[in-house]
């Protein structure tokens, strides 16, 4: 499975398919993350998991879900999105949503709602808050990830570390985005890799 890159310089500037910056193994707690393996053709898809009962279509246009004077650690999340033949997408379309820091979802309006599309070299980078627990769930955020014309990938991403990830029945470990302190909050990367080939 592919991972992202932890530095969100190194994912946005990554030349193409095939790129792997080059990083020294991190710390995150006391886990080492290994460097970030080069792209392979034939990865496996990103796995589905449910939508909840908690999605809104027609979120506003936006990477920055943050809300000026609300709780909560920072988080910055980055990545890219491949097709299973590790060539980038452009132009696919990432709407997240997530809990508050209280974990609650704002079902009037669109706090911590928003979407956003790749770059030319399928990159993507949301800037957020840690969310909130929700009851009887881990931490977690939702997206849906579509290329263009092409089916929707409804998931959910994690946090390593997370004591509820044990009880939690929709949890999946291959859903665990890298996570690591950068001295504003918590910097994280996942890569998503679409059910498709170019």
């Amino acid at each position: 499975m592919l991972k992202a890159a932890l530095a969100a310089g190194a994912v946005l500037g990554a030349a193409g398919a095939g790129a792997a910056p080059a990083l020294a193994r991190d710390r995150v707690g006391e886990r080492m993350l290994d460097p970030t393996p080069a792209c392979d053709d034939g990865d496996d898809p990103t796995p589905p998991q449910t939508e909840g009962p908690y999605f809104k279509p027609d979120s506003p246009r936006t990477g920055d879900l943050r809300i000026p004077g609300d709780p909560g650690m920072a988080l910055a999340v980055t990545g890219l999105v491949f097709t299973r033949d590790c060539r980038p997408v452009a132009g696919a379309l990432l709407d997240f949503w997530q809990a508050d820091y209280y974990g609650a979802y704002d079902n009037a309006g669109y706090r911590y709602r928003g979407h956003q599309y790749t770059g030319a070299d399928g990159a993507f980078a949301l800037s957020t808050i840690v969310p909130g627990l929700y009851p009887g769930r881990t931490r977690h955020i939702h997206v849906k990830v579509q290329a263009p014309s092409r089916p929707v990938l409804t998931t959910q991403l994690y946090f390593p570390g997370e004591p509820r990830n044990d009880t939690d029945l929709i949890f999946d470990p291959r859903l665990l985005m890298d996570v690591r302190d950068d001295g504003a909050g918590r910097a994280a990367a996942f890569d998503f890799v679409l059910d498709s080939t170019s």
